[in-house]
């Protein structure tokens, strides 16, 4: 039989998933390692997707670089927030979710040999996304709890010489940190010094949390020309399972995107991006609920913590919530243990699954654990009474 691809052999499969099928297969268990919105999404959503599927014309396949609709519904509404005007027919592509719009740019930018900064801890597909481009992903560390950088950190990062991009996830995942303005336009500062290109990851913008406000990296002066900026709409009306992704970039970046989409995907699906534009015509005051809504169930999960004893970071944006389980490793019941069995037992004593925070790090951390508090308020109760049974191992 031929080789396999041996890159393949440097891979794991996802902590995330792992967790999420151990949360299936155990009767009852709560899913707290998986983000999912439990909630539906907008009913004008849910109601142009039954007149398109139904009623429209769009079953096949729709311009392989998104839907003229979707690609205008996007440009009018991030333009004003920008700075400039987007041309949706040269600057926007529309994917297959942020997974898919994060390959497509690394793809688009990155050569073999070439390096990528990513921020520790990071969503698990950034350093990965760099890795089968060929690239060396570089790290550099998001220090808890605040999980600030270290300018200085960073730019030795860039001296290395080579570096071809940086990935920055504003709200992080998932420490939930919101980079500042400041910070923002020292990493496209550094971009721009050492010719690097800036490739964001937007999804959890709409849900931040007072007094933190989210900065598009691309609307800071001078960054547009070297900044892709991608994002999806998953979280934004609650449809993960839509798998809409998208990117913006000056022309010449987007040629090289659209090129890089079309042999990863060709194109996603006609009747959701069609139905996804009806989620444009919602107001500010839907976007204000949308994190008002959050925070809330962010206090639920942040009360049963603090009930409990337990540490944790407090996110300032996105819902996600980091807590330290040190307490608990340095017990003999649980000496020796690392953070996934932790995790496993959880499942099966707790009826919690949580995702092991060691995933998310390229530093040798052990001791932190994420919970996802985007379940609804039911859940999330339910939650808290079940980590109450916690307390008894400490």
């Amino acid at each position: 039989m031929p080789i396999l691809n041996q890159k393949l052999k440097e891979l794991t499969d996802s902590v995330i998933g792992h967790m999420t099928a151990l949360n299936d297969a155990t009767p009852g268990c709560i899913n707290l390692a998986q983000g999912c919105p439990e909630h539906d999404p907008p009913q004008v959503m849910l109601d142009e997707l039954v007149k398109q599927a139904q009623g429209g014309k769009q079953h096949q396949y729709a311009v392989i670089f998104g839907s003229p609709n979707l690609r205008k519904c996007i440009a009018d509404k991030y333009s004003p927030i920008i700075g400039k005007t987007i041309d949706p027919d040269k600057e926007v592509v529309i994917a297959c979710g942020g997974t898919e719009a994060m390959m497509a740019a690394v793809m688009a930018v990155v050569n073999p040999g070439d390096k990528v900064i990513v921020f520790s801890p990071f969503y698990e597909i950034y350093g990965t996304d760099a890795f089968l481009c060929g690239a060396e992903p570089i790290y550099v560390p998001l220090v808890p709890p605040a999980f600030d950088f270290d300018p200085a950190v960073l730019e030795d990062a860039f001296k290395q010489g080579g570096v071809k991009a940086i990935v920055v996830c504003n709200p992080n995942n998932p420490s939930g940190k919101v980079f500042t303005r400041e910070e923002l336009l020292l990493i496209e500062q550094l971009a721009e010094k050492y010719d690097a290109f800036v490739i964001t990851d937007e999804p959890y913008e709409h849900i931040v949390y007072k007094p933190y406000e989210h900065v598009m990296a691309a609307s800071l002066p001078g960054a547009y020309e070297r900044t892709i900026t991608c994002n999806s709409l998953s979280k934004t009306f609650s449809i993960t399972g839509w798998r809409l992704g998208f990117t913006i970039a000056p022309p010449e970046i987007t040629d090289a995107i659209r090129l890089t989409h079309d042999y990863l995907t060709v194109g996603t699906a006609s009747v959701l991006q069609e139905a996804a534009c009806a989620g444009f015509t919602l107001g500010q005051e839907y976007y204000d609920q949308l994190a008002a809504d959050y925070e809330a169930k962010r206090e639920i999960l942040c009360g049963g913590l603090d009930e409990i004893g337990l540490s944790y970071s407090k996110p300032n944006g996105g819902f996600f919530i980091m807590v330290d389980i040190s307490p608990f490793l340095e017990k003999p019941q649980f000496e020796g243990w690392t953070d996934l069995q932790f995790c496993e037992w959880m499942v099966g004593e707790i009826g919690i699954a949580a995702t092991p925070g060691s995933c998310f790090f390229a530093e040798p951390v052990n001791n932190l654990i994420r919970l996802q508090f985007a379940s609804n308020e039911e859940t999330l109760k339910e939650s808290v009474k079940r980590l109450a049974k916690l307390k008894k191992y400490l």
